[in-house]
């Protein structure tokens, strides 16, 4: 897999064609996307991915013909010659789904609730070689993956601010930038800094990243009151 030149070109596949539209828009927004194809089932995905060679397939899971993580299987699994990247956008957030689908190649899991900021960072992440999951679903699989532990001071200093800790909180609860800023009383942009800010200084990746730190320092639940 390369990443392309110019704007990435992405095919759609999804049965509700209004969900399609939708994905059109947003993504056509962007002057670094373009959609170069759309597929109501998953056969018709499988071939429009070999004739179109598309940068990115955003797939949903349950499409007539053949399902999104089996067509990931095909486009994106062990052993295919020249993978193409899949990013799974699904109403469906299934724990099993979601370690299929990242087993079998998938280069991100979203829901599509939420909400078009996460699908466009979902598709730049994948684009530069990163995975992204939905930040509801993260949590979750953290907590499946080891007993909560019991709310407790950190052994070392935090690298965070107090404001930075309750936005990374924010973060692993799966709120969006406008989310938190509503929340907080900032604007989406602020929220959007802060993150930044927080990803820089945990050395994390993405959203996903800040989860997985939050949980490993047990800071996860609500924030303390002061």
């Amino acid at each position: 897999m390369t990443t392309p030149l110019g704007p990435t070109r992405i095919l759609i596949a999804d049965d509700q064609e209004e969900v399609r539209s939708g994905f059109r828009l947003i993504l056509g927004s962007q002057p670094d996307m373009t959609v170069v194809g759309e597929a109501a089932d998953g056969l018709t995905a499988a071939e429009l991915a070999r004739t179109l060679r598309p940068d990115l397939i955003l797939a949903d899971i349950r499409m007539p013909g053949m399902d999104g993580l089996e067509l990931t299987r095909r486009l994106a699994g062990p052993g295919v010659p020249d993978p193409l990247r899949v990013l799974v956008v699904t109403t469906f957030d299934h724990d099993d789904y979601v370690r299929t689908a990242l087993h079998v190649g998938a280069c991100g899991f979203l829901l599509k609730r939420s909400g078009p900021g996460l699908l466009i960072e979902g598709v730049r992440a994948a684009m530069a070689g990163d995975v992204l999951i939905s930040p509801q679903i993260t949590i979750r699989l953290l907590q499946t993956l080891a007993p909560a532990p019991a709310p407790a001071a950190p052994t070392t200093p935090s690298p965070l601010t107090a404001r930075e800790q309750e936005i990374a909180r924010l973060v692993a609860e799966g709120l969006t930038n406008a989310e938190i800023g509503e929340k907080l009383f900032i604007s989406a942009g602020t929220a959007k800094t802060h993150i930044a800010n927080v990803q820089a200084k945990l050395k994390a990746r993405n959203r996903v990243g800040i989860a997985a730190w939050i949980w490993q320092s047990g800071l996860a639940g609500p924030a303390p009151r002061e």
